[in-house]
């Protein structure tokens, strides 16, 4: 049998009445938000691990700049996640399954490698960015709406730091 609103709401006035301890049951996340947090904690890994690739296969100072940052960033970003899915409930993926991206860079060092990393961190963060950003605006679980806004800074600065790595990539060509 199926408790209702109205059922629930009697429950907790009685308890109250009686001074009784309530334990309702935490709601359920959406579907969406669910989703979010998921592709949240992905990308949060996946460019962790293309940060330390940069750091060890780029042959500019400023791709391995980026790259030590991108990876103290998501770590740090992938761990509030977590603290945050702990807090309402929810399960998020704890290691990175098969990446294209990872295998097609994994194969390139020095300026080959700078120039797919940048070109395809401009491409990850204007996605990312977008994700975060409808989550931030549309989300239904208000937690998960904060989170997704207090990273919206963050993407954007990578964002800007990537498009500037490719531009110089692109006049070094």
């Amino acid at each position: 049998m199926a408790i209702g609103w109205k059922d629930t709401r009697i429950t907790i006035v009685c308890a109250v009445f009686l001074g009784v301890p309530i334990f309702l049951p935490a709601f359920e996340l959406s579907k969406t938000d669910a989703q979010f947090m998921k592709k949240a904690a992905e990308a949060n890994m996946t460019e962790a691990h293309l940060g330390q690739m940069a750091e060890a296969q780029s042959s500019q100072q400023s791709v391995k700049d980026f790259g030590q940052t991108l990876s103290k960033d998501h770590t740090s970003a992938y761990e509030s996640l977590t603290a945050l899915t702990n807090k309402i409930g929810e399960t998020i993926p704890k290691a990175i399954g098969p990446d294209r991206t990872i295998e097609r860079l994994m194969h390139l060092k020095g300026t080959a490698f700078d120039r797919a990393f940048s070109q395809d961190e401009v491409q990850s963060h204007k996605g990312a960015i977008a994700l975060f950003r409808n989550e931030s605006e549309h989300g239904e679980n208000a937690d998960v709406k904060a989170w997704a806004k207090t990273m919206l800074p963050t993407l954007e600065g990578h964002l800007q730091t990537a498009e500037n790595i490719s531009k110089l990539e692109m006049a070094h060509r």
